[in-house]
């Protein structure tokens, strides 16, 4: 057993969870990650999401600053993704508050369960545990840190400031970090990247989503030194204000260039049909000099923004495992 299995399995014991078999471990954030993480179920054994902690959008912004936690919005949701049965803590989970005078408005209930989990246990770490134990969840989520970050970009040679604002930029992002520069990698995160058998990049957005992640110290050095299959599941179309214009070998250089990460083992893209919104493009598939690249049709038909299927998604992945 080594340094990893040691401080992943008590992990996975607490929440009750598999701690022998195919090990996939998801790094991202948002409505992407949660896609790749419903995915994954269909095939991974012990699977752990890391999630980004530097979005400063939304309710996790107004709560995360206030409360000195990191956001817990795209932890939700990833939380709600490994939990696909119904249940009342789901449904707790999912609500949100509506329009109204009252300092509520506008929360999502999950994030205000978090943050009380927290205040009670006095570690998010454990106050995720809890709440994945609550849900059902089928997996382990973990923050990228310990601690809420912000991040920084070099967008047309102007430094920018948080994930909104980077996002919203219209600019081509040449560089990324995170700050405070003190910021390291949570030790349950490096575990589950150094024990993978397979690493999962994506979908999601690029720079704020993705690479936001990989920015976090430690995590691309764990990426870079481990032995497993490092997929990277490209974008449908478009970003506005974050990836116009970038084709799919574009999105994985910047995956190496700005993300400081080999280049993915096998890239994901889709090959069928897909409704384009005005203003925005398809990402074409990279080609060969991308190295190995997988395609299929994995647009989600039922929707009416362009999204992956998470099914047939999970077919794919399923294939390459």
């Amino acid at each position: 057993m080594n340094d990893a299995d040691l401080l992943l399995e008590p992990l996975l014991a607490e929440l009750d969870l598999e701690i022998s078999g195919r090990r996939v471990t998801a790094i991202g954030g948002g409505h992407g990650l949660a896609v790749a993480l419903r995915a994954i179920l269909d095939y991974g054994d012990i699977i752990t999401a890391i999630v980004g902690v530097a979005d400063d959008g939304g309710s996790s912004g107004r709560l995360s600053p206030a409360l000195a936690i990191p956001p817990m919005g795209d932890i939700r949701r990833a939380l709600l993704a490994l939990s696909p049965d119904p249940s009342v803590w789901r449904r707790l989970m999912e609500f949100r508050f509506g329009d109204s005078e009252v300092d509520v408005a506008g929360h999502s209930l999950g994030n205000l369960l978090i943050a009380a989990l927290t205040d009670m246990s006095g570690s998010f770490e454990d106050a995720l545990n809890t709440a994945g134990r609550l849900l059902g969840a089928r997996g382990a989520v973990v923050p990228a840190a310990s601690e809420p970050l912000t991040l920084e970009a070099e967008v047309d040679g102007k430094t920018v400031r948080g994930q909104v604002a980077i996002a919203t930029g219209h600019g081509a992002i040449a560089s990324l970090k995170v700050t405070p520069d003190t910021a390291r990698a949570t030790r349950a995160a490096l575990a589950a990247i150094s024990s993978a058998d397979e690493i999962v990049l994506g979908p999601g957005s690029l720079f704020t989503s993705v690479i936001a992640g990989l920015r976090v110290p430690g995590i691309a050095e764990a990426i870079n030194g481990s032995r497993g299959t490092l997929i990277y599941v490209c974008n449908l179309i478009t970003q506005d204000g974050e990836t116009l214009g970038m084709d799919g070998a574009s999105h994985v250089s910047a995956l190496t260039a700005v993300g400081g990460i080999r280049p993915p083992d096998v890239t994901v893209a889709h090959d069928g049909p897909v409704r384009v919104p005005p203003g925005l493009s398809r990402v074409e598939a990279p080609g060969k000099e991308s190295g190995h690249v997988v395609t299929g049709d994995l647009a989600d038909p039922g929707v009416e923004w362009p999204a992956h299927d998470a099914a047939r998604l999970g077919a794919v992945l399923r294939r390459l495992a």
